[in-house]
């Protein structure tokens, strides 16, 4: 797994890949690829690529973190 290269979220592009997203949660990306499967998460579809909004991202992470978890 690679160290997140990104010191603060305002570091993030605007549109994330999902080995990014792993390296920004500290996961596989393997277990990545499994999270943007899961209802809830949210990535979108262009193509063949799967991006995340790092707006998005931001505020799923917020959601989780404080217990309001579905």
């Amino acid at each position: 797994m690679k160290n997140c290269k990104y010191k603060s979220y305002e570091e993030m592009p605007l549109m994330l890949s999902v080995p990014e997203v792993a390296s920004v949660l500290g996961i596989s990306r393997a277990g990545a690829y499994e999270l943007v499967k899961e209802k809830g998460f949210p990535s979108l579809t262009i193509g063949s690529r799967i991006l995340i909004p790092r707006d998005k991202l931001i505020a799923w992470i917020d959601e989780k973190s404080s217990g309001n978890a579905e």
